[in-house]
């Protein structure tokens, strides 16, 4: 039997577009600002970008983040904080589950079919 890596609390809430191959994330929306759960490939990799503050932990897997031009390897347990307006990338040396809270309520919105 396949266990899933999110339990159906996670894995039930809208699915976040996000107009990146090799990444996925599912929701969670507040007045205040969004938390998304992300499962990312091996292969994917998020271009350099900039906007409000934001604040994760990886949950499983390995990636390398650049905020602004400080390059580090993130892995289980770590977490890590983007000021707002910093420039940000990532590139991901396994698949990866992270955990990310945007201070921006409108960051993404809910996928439509």
């Amino acid at each position: 039997m396949i266990k899933e890596f999110y339990p159906a609390l996670i894995t039930s809430l809208p699915e976040a577009d996000i107009p990146m191959a090799g990444v996925r994330g599912k929701l969670l929306q507040s007045e205040r600002g969004q938390v998304v759960f992300f499962e990312i490939s091996a292969t994917a990799k998020v271009p350099p970008h900039a906007h409000g503050a934001q604040w994760g932990v990886v949950l499983d897997g390995e990636m390398e983040l650049t905020i602004d031009k400080d390059t580090r390897t993130y892995r289980k347990g770590d977490t890590y904080f983007i000021p707002a307006g910093v420039t940000h990338a990532a590139t991901f040396k396994t698949r990866c589950r992270v955990l990310d809270l945007f201070a921006d309520r409108d960051r993404y919105h809910t996928k439509t079919k």
